[in-house]
Parts: C-alpha cells; sequence; structure tokens
C-alpha cells in the first residue's frame, strides 16, 4: 500500500523540477537576450570610430600631405591603437560641434574642447591630453599706446569678440557677473583662427585665444600679440558618447602608454615645435645670401633649368622661398632641403637624400613641372606658372576649389590677379564649408607666388647691374 503514495510522489517531484526548470529559463532567457555589446564592442566589430572633428589649423585640415592636424594625428594614432578606421564629421565651429556630439551615432567630438565646470556638467570626458591657458590677444599696433590692456580693468572700452559655447565665453560671463564691464561681441560665424586674423587686420581690437592656437597662428598674424593670460591652467580633452565606461577605460590606457613611449612629446613637438620663421620681404638680407650662399647652388639651378625648361632665376627664387638657400632647412612640418621636400613628395620623386642640393634641386623642379601638367588648359601664360606656384605652396586640389569659388563669384577663375583674391577665402567658414576640400590657409600661397616673383625681379635686376654683378663665361652669377 506504501508504494502509491512513493510513486505518485517521485513522479510530482519530477514534474516539478521541470517546471522550476521551464520557468527558470523563461525569466532568465529574456535577460540574456537582451544584453547588447558595448560601445568598444560596436566599434571594434564595425572597425569604424565615428569622430567629429573642428576644421582648423589646430585640429584639423586638409594639408598638401592630406589630412593633418594634431587632434587628427592624435586620434588617428588611437583608430591604429583599436585596429579600426575613422569616420569623419567636420564641424566649422566648437559651437557646432557641441551640437554634433549629441548624435547618438557619434563616438568622440574632438574640437580642443576644455574641461570647464559648465561643460563637465553636461558631457562626458575622456581623458585630458593637453593643457593650455586663455590668453588675451590683441593688435599689435597699440602696443605703444596706453590702450593696450595688461590686466582685465584694461579690457574696459576695447572691442573684443569671441566664439559663442567656447571655454571663453564662460569665462568672460564670470567676468562680468563679478563686475567688470566688458564690450564683448559673442559670434558664432568665425572661428577662433578667423578672430585671430581680424585683430592682425586691426577689425578688432582684441579675442581671446587658447594658448597652443596663439602660438600657432604667431606666424600667420605678425600684428597680433598676447597682452595678459585671463585664465588658470585648463585641460583639453574629448567629449565621448554617454555611457561609454569601456572606451574612456581604453583610452585611458592608449593615452598613458603613448605618453610613456614618448609619442606624445614627439607629436607636441611636431605640431607646435620651434617654428622656423622665412622673412619674405627683407631685401638687404637676400642681396646678403646672393653672395654668400647663391654661387654654391647656382651650377645645380642651370643644370636642372636646361633639363626642364624652366628659368634658373626662377628655381633660384622658388629655393630662396622655401628653404633661403640653406641645404640643412628643416621646417615645423619636417620638410626638408632646398626646395623644402616632404617624406611623401620625396618618396613619389625618388629622392633619396632630401637634403642632397642636387637631388633636392632636381626632384623641387620636377615636382613644379608635374603640378604644371595639373594646372587646367584654359589657365594660360603666366598664370600657369603661378597657378602652379600656388599648387606646390597649398595642394591642388585647393587650388581647383578656388577656381570654383572665383566663378561663384564671378570672377575669371583662370586669371591669377582674381585667384589671389580667391584663395584667402578658403579660410572663412562661410566658404570653406561648401568647398570640397575645405579649410585651407589660403593667404600663404598668396603670399608665396608673390615672394617668388619679388626675389625674381631682384635677382633679375642683380644680373643687369654691372656695378654689382658680372656674368661669367660659364653663365655663372661673379659678385663683387
Amino acid at each position: 500500500m506504501n508504494k502509491t503514495p512513493n510513486g505518485f510522489s517521485l513522479v510530482l517531484f519530477a514534474l516539478s523540477f521541470f517546471l522550476f526548470g521551464w520557468l527558470g529559463h523563461s525569466v532568465y532567457a529574456p535577460i540574456i537576450e537582451t544584453q547588447y555589446p558595448t560601445i568598444l564592442e560596436k566599434i571594434k566589430k564595425e572597425k569604424k570610430l565615428n569622430v567629429v572633428l573642428l576644421n582648423s589649423p589646430s585640429t584639423y585640415y586638409i594639408g598638401t600631405d592630406g589630412e593633418q592636424g594634431f587632434e587628427y594625428d592624435l586620434l588617428k594614432a588611437y583608430a591604429d591603437y583599436l585596429g579600426v578606421g575613422l569616420n569623419i564629421t567636420v564641424a566649422h565651429t566648437t559651437k557646432e560641434a557641441i551640437e554634433l556630439s549629441k548624435n547618438p551615432n557619434v563616438h568622440i567630438t574632438s574640437a580642443a574642447l576644455a574641461k570647464t565646470p559648465l561643460r563637465e556638467d553636461s558631457f562626458n570626458f575622456g581623458p585630458t591630453y593637453l593643457e593650455v591657458q586663455q590668453q588675451v590677444i590683441c593688435y599689435r599696433g597699440m602696443l605703444n599706446t596706453k590702450n593696450f590692456p595688461n590686466d582685465v580693468e584694461g579690457l574696459a572700452g576695447l572691442k573684443i569678440m569671441i566664439g559663442e559655447d567656447t571655454s571663453y565665453s564662460e569665462t568672460v560671463q564670470a567676468l562680468q557677473n563679478e563686475g567688470f564691464d566688458l564690450n564683448v561681441t559673442l559670434t558664432s560665424e568665425y572661428s577662433t583662427e578667423e578672430l585671430l586674423q581680424k585683430v592682425s587686420q586691426n577689425e578688432i581690437d582684441c579675442t581671446i585665444a587658447d594658448s597652443n592656437i596663439y602660438s600657432i597662428n604667431l606666424r600667420y598674424f605678425p600684428e597680433i600679440a598676447q597682452a595678459f593670460t585671463i585664465s588658470g591652467r585648463e585641460q583639453l580633452a574629448w567629449v565621448l558618447a554617454p555611457n561609454s565606461k569601456g572606451l574612456k577605460a581604453s583610452m585611458y590606457e592608449w593615452l598613458n602608454s603613448f605618453n610613456q613611449s614618448g609619442a606624445m612629446a614627439a607629436l607636441k613637438d611636431h605640431h607646435s615645435g620651434y617654428i622656423m620663421f622665412f622673412d619674405y620681404y627683407n631685401t638687404k638680407m637676400f642681396y646678403h645670401r646672393i653672395k654668400a650662399r647663391l654661387p654654391k647652388f647656382q651650377e645645380l639651378f642651370s643644370q636642372a633649368s636646361e633639363k626642364y625648361k624652366i628659368s634658373w632665376i626662377l628655381l633660384a627664387a622658388i629655393s630662396y622661398q622655401e628653404s633661403h638657400w640653406n641645404p640643412s632647412a628643416k621646417s615645423y612640418t619636417g620638410v626638408r632641403g632646398l626646395m623644402m621636400l616632404t617624406n611623401n613628395t620625396a618618396a613619389m620623386l625618388g629622392i633619396q637624400d632630401r637634403v642632397d642640393p642636387s637631388q633636392s634641386i632636381d626632384g623641387g623642379t620636377r615636382h613644379i613641372v608635374e603640378m604644371l601638367k595639373l594646372v587646367p588648359p584654359e589657365v594660360e601664360g603666366e598664370n600657369r606658372l603661378k597657378f602652379a606656384l600656388a599648387a606646390y605652396n597649398v595642394g591642388m586640389a585647393h587650388v581647383e576649389d578656388a577656381m570654383k569659388l572665383a566663378k561663384k563669384l564671378n570672377l575669371n577663375e583662370t586669371i591669377w590677379n582674381d585667384l589671389k583674391k580667391v584663395l584667402p577665402l578658403l579660410a572663412q567658414k562661410k566658404y570653406y564649408k561648401d568647398l570640397k576640400y575645405g579649410y585651407a590657409r589660403g593667404e600663404e600661397p598668396v603670399k608665396y607666388v608673390e615672394s617668388i616673383y619679388n626675389y625674381k625681379d631682384i635677382l633679375e635686376n642683380a644680373l643687369e647691374e654691372s656695378s654689382r654683378v658680372m656674368i661669367g663665361t660659364d653663365n655663372t652669377i661673379i659678385l663683387k
């Protein structure tokens, strides 16, 4: 009689065990199924890092060697560390970069953004990669007047313009809250670099810029001068997507090794180390170097001239503009030699030693010939050479952008006198944002071409001055 209840108990126990297991699976299975991959895991799986980059010389721009900029190079190094590619969305102002950072598909926003208390309340910042200070930058012409400010009180009555939604605007707002009388205009139309240019042209009295941005742009805008520092040290960092703990942890690990390896120091030196300054217009020094340096290289210029059918005087003028006839010259970007060739250009031309005068002159001349071939056929006469020289300096892609813009502005895109009016516009957001290759420091190729022709004229005049120059039987310059 006891077997039945025992059997029934066993069956009941088995059914209960099965039911409990089934219910447990039903409860926990959905939890397992709804576990999504982390942002870092998605980045690695899709092999793509989505980034917003500010289009500016201190951050990201397209140069003669392609994509460049301190923050671009830093992001590229991190992407390489992850084994993924960069998918770049370009912003033209800090305000625009911050707005784009809110896109859920954006992983990192890089726009030289300082970790201000206000921003840290709203954004997820990664590790600090650079420390800067805000500096008041004013028109150099005020230096010898009582209007040049030495402190915040000295800003009263001056015309000041700064970018909207920048760390500078937070600083100014805090000062105004403290009772300082500051005449400040906020703008979302101009970048910090454009505002520095306005200061240099005396269109506004002062602006505010981070110390790294000022140091980079001082060589381009010599009429600007630092007045005083207006902030303590601030930390620049990238804005990361929300809920990206794994991405942030990975970034801290990478940046630590990047610093310890010396790669960060090398990158900073590359972008903001000592900047070689060329004096374009010092005629006295040019005449001195005609005597002291040119005779060493004139035969090489003549050989290249005969080989490639280009005036040796023009080649010498280009070389002086590039290196001041210093065969060991090296710029902050790493270009080297008499013709200041980049590594990429040298490799393309088969140049083994960029500081060898013969190789540099021959390679530089061939590069100019290649630029001439790329100039559109509708550009004729002397204009072709000037277009090619501009491309030698800034890249043919930006010259083509300038030609399209000239046509759009009802100018003659095949004439240098019109093109040189347009090239500087490539540095202004309202123009470059709609162009294929974006931002370019368009004033540089204009100065470059004009300076070369200035040196060319001086050399030609030197040849005609019998009181200073005689022509040797081998066509070399003999200077008294």
